[in-house]
């Protein structure tokens, strides 16, 4: 944010008093003047976002993900969608990853809030380069964005070569075998279940990570229906989110896939740290294996190897057509 402000003068930032939780305080004492904290209160954060927009600023809004997609969800509608203002919002504590704070502190229905309202586009990055890149190329885009951030500490997964477009999803890992399609945190431990089966089964695990959920990238999802296996992951509700994305597009496609959906259950959860939460309730690494597992192997409830293949090549000959 610091570099951003540096290169232009019209960029500020207004927070809902999380300065030091979302790190842009080093902003606010580098550029007093374009910082505007306006307390706890994401409504009137949103409303006054609007109101620099209006008058030319390019205005990033700070807050904890559960309060700016529900505390001011009327004014992200009305006075941001509805008249299409470019406003980067930027939302932290995306799932399970607030850990003990307690569901009250996760945001785990903000993804599919954001989806539901038109015109604002949904990225969660899956590392810290990409949430840069994400940054430097939302200053120019001229619609409402919606950035939704875990607070766990991320594996690098993209070097210094990448260049993030954000209307294409990346192939981490190709493969076709199956196919992990998953968004912020989950990509790394996708990428490590993926290695894990590589490596006990020889099986070649494609990873997708979808860092735009809104739109979503239909060719990036009809190529990894081409393996006849996917899995979706999602630090958010089951319900609502990337998976209900992914699965709208292959019904509309009209392409069958076993098909499996990881992520919170649709349910309140006890607070707990967070590796523990993912790990019960199955979407770290070793609940994404087992879940591939699962739609893979005949005698963990796939369908039989060879109709497998045969399956996945008849699939791939109807994508292609």
């Amino acid at each position: 944010m610091i570099a951003l402000g540096e290169r232009d003068s019209r960029v500020v930032i207004v927070s809902a008093d999380v300065m030091a939780s979302c790190r842009v305080k080093r902003f606010a004492e580098r550029f007093p003047e374009r910082a505007f904290n306006v307390g706890i209160a994401e409504q009137e954060m949103i409303s006054f976002a609007a109101g620099l927009a209006r008058e030319g600023a390019i205005v990033y809004a700070f807050a904890m993900g559960p309060f700016l997609s529900m505390r001011a969800c009327e004014q992200i509608r009305n006075d941001v969608a509805y008249d299409g203002l470019p406003i980067r919002m930027v939302g932290t504590y995306a799932g399970f990853s607030g850990g003990i704070s307690g569901a009250t502190h996760w945001a785990m229905e903000d993804c599919a809030i954001m989806r539901g309202i038109p015109g604002i586009k949904v990225w969660e990055p899956s590392d810290c380069r990409q949430l840069q890149q994400m940054i430097d190329c939302s200053a120019d885009m001229p619609d409402p964005i919606y950035m939704r951030l875990s607070i766990m500490q991320a594996r690098e997964l993209h070097g210094a070569e990448y260049r993030l477009d954000p209307f294409v999803a990346d192939v981490i890992r190709e493969g076709d075998d199956g196919a992990f399609l998953c968004a912020g945190i989950c990509v790394q431990y996708a990428l490590e279940a993926s290695e894990q089966i590589q490596e006990e089964t020889g099986m070649e695990i494609m990873v997708l990570d979808m860092h735009t959920v809104k739109p979503i990238d239909r060719d990036a999802i009809r190529k990894a229906a081409a393996t006849g296996n996917i899995v979706v992951a999602q630090d958010h509700n089951i319900v609502g989110g990337l998976g209900d994305a992914v699965a709208s597009v292959l019904a509309e496609s009209r392409l069958t896939v076993n098909f499996r959906v990881l992520g919170i259950p649709d349910c309140f959860v006890p607070a707990a740290h967070a590796p523990w939460l993912y790990h019960e309730h199955q979407f770290d690494a070793d609940g994404l294996k087992n879940a591939m597992e699962c739609v893979l192997s005949p005698d963990r409830g796939g369908v039989k190897r060879g109709i497998e293949r045969l399956y996945r090549h008849n699939l791939r000959k109807e994508v292609a057509a």
